[in-house]
């Protein structure tokens, strides 16, 4: 359990070492594209990958059960199973990226031509950057059983070490393009394929020469296995489309509805949500396949015992960056970007309160998944997200405010994260109520207990200014620590943390004493 505790700890520390490198990296980047593509030929291009992104629900029919399935076999450990295991998969994979060229070639276009508000003589260019989106659309299909491999292994150094050669490749590629005087967006769309081509190459290589299960043999395809893989994944297709739905056809809606400087605000928004919720999806990484592989060996109350603490942590994580990002919203756009795009701020606001609740809809799932029971949540959760895309599409019908899809995605995901997944736990997976409402109501008190002094700093300085905005990341940052560690956690769990830190400062004393 300690060695496991302690995997878990250094898994998460190359994980927030990646996180930081490519968060400042990513946003810098994103504000030097946009300063050369500008605006419009920004939004064109992030509306043109939306229709990828919609489209590529075909890999999420089998994505979730790839990772699920592969963590699973190799917590038992039974290597024959999981070299046919992965070949499966792999030939699985390669279908539905054949499939999914078809969708997007034939979709795809027809949206470019008759829907979208894309300028006349944008047209052309449009279409060509949709097809070098279409290839690193395959590309990644197929990637998604390696991907997998290095998850199951734990080997999150070199997921760490990729990350950051992936940003680093984003900056090269968006200072290049300022040198260009015209088709900008054709160079940029162009030069970030091969980028994506290139790491992605790199993974399987990887993969090949170090874990042995990963080498492809068609011999070794096993339908049974297929069988089982498709039943549990069978359900994902609808939570699959829905995702999809709520990601790209969001950018699809407001590009039909508004004007590509809209969509290239709402991409923008996206960026600094990702980038926040990185603090989180680090750590989950790192302490979601122990979960798996707990639960795969049978250890039930192991496996449950890390989900919740886990939860609660992962919960305080994201609120120490959200309060400061609300607060702050519109200096750190200021500096991030110079000119903000208009609803940007109101934007990233609104979606650090959604990125809350969807806290305990992400971690309440991994529950879910290492049971494999996903009919009950593949059928409530699209259910939500299509009423939620419906009634933002009608709303724009009647000429409502852009700031609407904020407002139904906040509703969305307190609706899936406080109802439907603990209702899940409870009916179907074997958790107790009073369990989940334990972890829901700490959390609650420690948001309640860590916003009033931020709050009351923010009041009182200018957040444009370097001190004032200093401050209330203090603030913020100090308050949520000491509520997350009095309030958010127990007593035990203090001593178990505090025992994990002290048995890994006593083992590098003792490296440094044989020295």
């Amino acid at each position: 359990m300690k060695q496991n505790s302690l995997r878990i700890v250094k898994n998460t520390i190359f994980l927030y070492i990646r996180m930081a490198c490519m968060m400042l990296v990513a946003l810098y980047t994103s504000r030097v594209i946009l300063q050369s593509l500008g605006v419009q030929d920004y939004g064109i291009y992030q509306t043109v990958g939306g229709i990828v992104g919609l489209l590529s629900f075909v890999n999420s029919i089998l994505s979730s059960g790839t990772s699920r399935f592969l963590t699973f076999e190799f917590g038992k450990g039974i290597t024959e199973r999981l070299k046919a295991t992965f070949s499966t998969l792999l030939s699985v994979h390669i279908g539905i990226s054949i499939v999914f060229v078809i969708l997007a070639e034939i979709v795809g276009l027809w949206l470019i031509d008759n829907k979208l508000n894309i300028p006349v003589e944008q047209l052309l260019i449009a279409k060509i950057v949709f097809q070098f989106t279409i290839v690193t659309g395959f590309l990644s299909i197929t990637q998604v059983p390696y991907t997998a491999v290095i998850i199951a292994h734990e080997n999150m150094k070199i997921y760490a070490y990729m990350g950051l050669l992936e940003v680093f490749l984003k900056l090269g590629i968006a200072m290049a393009i300022d040198c260009f005087a015209e088709t900008r967006l054709l160079i940029y769309a162009a030069l970030l394929c091969g980028a994506q081509v290139s790491i992605l190459s790199f993974y399987r290589i990887y993969c090949i020469r170090n874990y042995q299960e990963s080498k492809f043999c068609r011999h070794l395809f096993d339908g049974q296995i297929l069988r089982e893989v498709g039943s549990f994944s069978v359900w994902s297709t609808f939570a699959g489309i829905s995702v999809a739905l709520l990601q790209y056809g969001t950018m699809l809606l407001l590009n039909m509805f508004f004007s590509p400087a809209l969509v290239a605000a709402r991409a923008l928004n996206d960026q600094v949500s990702n980038a926040v919720n990185q603090f989180v999806q680090n750590f989950r990484t790192a302490a979601n396949p122990q979960i798996v592989k707990r639960f795969a060996v049978g250890d039930y109350d192991g496996s449950r015992h890390l989900l919740l603490v886990s939860t609660r942590l992962s919960y305080c994580l994201m609120l120490m960056v959200a309060i400061p990002v609300i607060f702050l919203a519109s200096p750190l756009l200021h500096l991030w970007l110079v000119q903000v795009p208009e609803y940007l701020v109101a934007f990233v606001q609104w979606t650090m309160v959604q990125n809350l609740f969807s806290v305990f809809d992400a971690c309440f799932y991994t529950a879910i998944y290492a049971k494999g029971r996903l009919r009950e949540n593949a059928l409530l959760a699209p259910a939500i997200d299509v009423v939620i895309i419906l009634a933002v599409y009608v709303l724009f019908l009647q000429g409502y405010s852009p700031m609407v899809i904020c407002y139904a995605f906040v509703a969305m995901a307190f609706l899936e994260g406080l109802v439907e997944k603990p209702f899940i736990l409870c009916r179907y997976v074997g958790y107790s109520l009073k369990e989940i409402w334990y972890v829901v109501l700490r959390c609650m008190w420690v948001t309640i207990l860590s916003v009033p002094l931020p709050y009351l700093v923010w009041r009182e300085v200018d957040t444009f200014q370097p001190i004032g905005f200093t401050f209330v990341c203090l603030a913020a940052v100090v308050s949520v620590f000491i509520a997350g560690s009095f309030v958010g956690m127990t007593g035990y769990e203090r001593l178990e943390v505090w025992g994990l830190l002290q048995n890994k400062l006593n083992k590098k004393k003792n490296n440094r004493r044989q020295l």
